[in-house]
């Protein structure tokens, strides 16, 4: 190779190197979308709307949260996974349902250990196992004995078929042998509505959407299903102090298109993490029995995969199908 030639592969070589953290400097230069899977006032959809003008301060765009709902969040998801993958769209969802879906459903059009490029995970909140208040019990052990009693009587209100909400019943009613009937909703606002309203009797949901209802009164709470009681809580036992080993709840999470430049990851996980540390931040969530969960995009790209394998074994098990 001559010297003008060699020259000249030096010069492209260091563009193309210089190229990368500049994508990450442009970053961000029109609005951003938070695509939300499920319907407004559930647990993804509180989250995104609280972060995004946070982002708007920081970086001058606005934020716009788009509710993108069916099919247990995969018709969001997927919008997402077929965006520009320049960080302009961006998916705010209950991560711990999109690692169950590929067991749920036959046909995916998305692979979500493949097809996203991970930004942080956001938070965790356990579930609240709540019954509406004319239901005759008071804890885990009265509800059990009530649904042994009366099989088939009570009926289960989950967020969407196969959603981390549907597979706590499930693993709850194969724990404890009681038999309920399942009523999916497109979302858990609206499994929180119905449930409120007595069109059905019994949930898990995450804690976010549900807490303040049994707050107020509306909905009678048992339990949370995280390993130890919710500070925010303390009234509430957990399930498994009366079936030890049991935990589930609401993972979340943000994700981008995969190809995502590794540059504008850095830099969404970056200022996500700092917003999400922030004292009025964690004050917010933690008044609601949420805690703050930034972590590594690598983190949470691992804990997808991990999930994913969790709950197949569930799923199979408990015969769960979507289709």
């Amino acid at each position: 190779m001559n010297r003008a030639a060699a020259a000249l592969t030096a010069t492209l070589a260091a563009s193309l190197l210089a190229a990368v953290p500049a994508q990450g400097q442009q970053y961000p230069n029109k609005p951003i979308r938070i695509v939300v899977p499920f319907a407004a006032g559930g647990t993804s959809d509180i989250l995104a709307r609280a972060i995004g003008p946070h982002v708007t301060t920081a970086w001058g765009q606005p934020v716009i949260v788009e509710n993108r709902t069916g099919a247990n969040g995969n018709v969001g998801a997927d919008y997402v996974a077929k965006s520009a993958p320049d960080g302009s769209t961006l998916l705010l969802s209950d991560v711990g349902a999109l690692a169950i879906n590929p067991s749920v459903y036959t046909s995916m059009p998305f692979d979500p250990a493949k097809d996203f490029s991970p930004v942080v995970m956001v938070s965790y909140s356990p579930h609240v196992l709540a019954v509406h208040p004319s239901v005759p019990v008071g804890s885990v052990k009265e509800l059990i004995a009530y649904a042994k009693a009366n099989p088939g009587k009570l009926n289960f209100a989950n967020s969407g078929t196969g959603g981390a909400p549907h597979l706590a019943g499930v693993e709850f009613a194969a724990r404890t042998g009681v038999q309920w009937a399942y009523i999916p909703y497109k979302g858990g606002s609206a499994a929180v509505t119905d449930v409120i309203a007595g069109n059905a009797n019994v949930l898990f949901n995450g804690m976010l959407a549900t807490y303040p209802s049994v707050k107020s009164g509306r909905l009678k709470g048992l339990a949370v299903s995280s390993a130890r009681r919710a500070p925010s809580a303390p009234e509430l036992p957990t399930v498994a102090e009366t079936l030890p080993g049991f935990e589930t709840g609401s993972y979340q999470g943000v994700l981008a298109a995969a190809g995502t430049s590794r540059a504008v990851i850095a830099k969404l996980n970056a200022e996500l993490t700092r917003i999400l540390n922030t004292d009025d931040m964690k004050e917010f969530l933690a008044k609601q029995g949420t805690e703050v969960r930034a972590g590594t995009p690598e983190a949470l790209g691992a804990f997808i995969v991990n999930e994913k394998s969790r709950w197949a074994k569930v799923v199979k098990e408990a015969g769960v199908k979507a289709d």
